[in-house]
């Protein structure tokens, strides 16, 4: 089938905002209607003005303000406006796109992404900080706006496709499969020794330095679970986490009649993004297909909570509620950054976590307060920053 879409990427030269693009380009090759409204990044102005001069959008938006007489010297010509800073992102989510890719990485793609579900677009949610840091008032502010928001993490999409329409009395438990990542197999010794360039060698999955280094520590798979639970009203004891390294089951959904549907698919990010673009219709698209008398065993493992703990630091921020997501996912974000700047070891990207996390509840920094969510979810996001940053400078300067 053909689409008519007119689509805004936030976040376009990341690996999800490439795969969005490309997968657009297909579905205009095979007959749809593509309109773009709106491209936005970070720093990348060299892919950026790359993307805008061959998708056309009317705007094209570099966070970054400096980069901005650059990014105008590389339109030139090419009739796209050039538009810079956060307040510039976010006006491009408040353009009039009716399918809005928030693929943003980080707490920074909250406030556009809850611009785009305030006028009721269909946000196709990648990014999974928006959700962790205040799920509720987004799904709430899309629902009220008559639109809605559609999970890309090829987890959720697969828990989404397999829901069933009485699903909220009948399900017993949300099954998260996991790869294990890269140090699935290593000991701890190993992994305290482990490099960031062995840590973003993802086994199966094709992911900006980021999201793998989460991959391999499996926060994000502690951030999914979070995820999880606010999508689709799930408490955290009916949500488990399964090592399952081939990536070939995406998630699964355990029914009260002991039935259990799972989803599969190759892992291609591409397909939960074509899911999508075209719900709650399906589209046609040059999509590898499983031969599973070909695909080696499917197995499956419990996750080992001793070298991977920041899954049990998802089910305490949960029973702590507040800002604990919030403060969970900021730390991280600090603790990866130091990591990959050589400054911590690997594992103690979750200890730093944890310890930030157990410093805002001792302190009662992470009690929900009264006002404007985002405000406070933003305020706690920037408090756990500092609380990280703080503690890995004086780590290092006792080293």
């Amino acid at each position: 089938m053909s689409l008519t879409r007119s689509v805004t990427v936030l976040g376009s030269t990341g690996s999800i905002g490439v795969s969005t693009l490309d997968l657009l380009g297909h579905a205009r090759d095979g007959g749809s209607e593509i309109e773009f409204v709106a491209l936005t990044a970070g720093r990348n102005v060299a892919l950026l003005a790359e993307q805008a001069i061959r998708w056309r959008p009317q705007m094209a938006v570099i966070e970054d303000e400096s980069l901005l007489p650059e990014l105008r010297e590389r339109l030139v010509g090419s009739g796209v406006e050039a538009s810079a800073g956060k307040t510039a992102v976010a006006e491009a989510a408040d353009m009039s796109a009716s399918w809005v890719m928030s693929s943003i990485v980080g707490a920074a793609g909250l406030p556009p992404t809850l611009t785009a579900a305030r006028r009721g677009a269909l946000v196709a949610l990648a990014n999974k900080e928006s959700i962790v840091c205040a799920g509720p008032i987004l799904l709430e502010t899309a629902r009220l706006a008559g639109g809605v928001v559609v999970p890309v993490d090829s987890e959720h999409s697969a828990i989404f496709q397999s829901l069933q329409e009485n699903w909220k009395i009948a399900v017993s438990r949300l099954i998260l499969t996991a790869s294990g990542g890269p140090f699935r197999t290593w000991d701890r010794q190993s992994m305290s020794a482990a490099s960031p360039e062995q840590a973003v060698a993802h086994p199966n999955w094709s992911m900006g330095a980021k999201i793998s280094i989460d991959s391999a520590t499996m926060m994000n798979k502690a951030l999914e679970m979070i995820e999880a639970a606010y999508l689709f009203s799930m408490p955290p004891e009916q949500i488990d986490v399964l090592v399952h390294p081939q990536s070939i089951i995406h998630s699964m959904v355990e029914y009260a009649d002991g039935s259990t549907l799972a989803q599969l698919g190759p892992p291609d990010m591409r397909a939960p993004i074509a899911f999508a673009l075209a719900w709650p219709d399906r589209i046609s698209w040059p999509a590898p297909k499983l031969d599973l008398a070909k695909i080696a065993p499917l197995t499956f493992e419990e996750p080992d909570l001793e070298r991977f703990p920041a899954i049990a630091l998802a089910r305490t921020a949960l029973r702590i509620g507040g800002g604990a997501p919030a403060a969970m996912n900021a730390a991280n974000e600090i603790a990866v950054a130091a990591f990959l700047a050589r400054r911590i070891g690997f594992l103690d990207i979750a200890s730093t976590v944890e310890r930030v996390v157990e410093q805002l509840e001792a302190s009662g920094d992470l009690k929900a307060g009264q006002g404007d969510i985002i405000e406070a979810a933003m305020a706690i996001d920037a408090l756990a920053r500092r609380t990280a940053t703080d503690m890995l400078t004086r780590a290092r300067s006792l080293n």
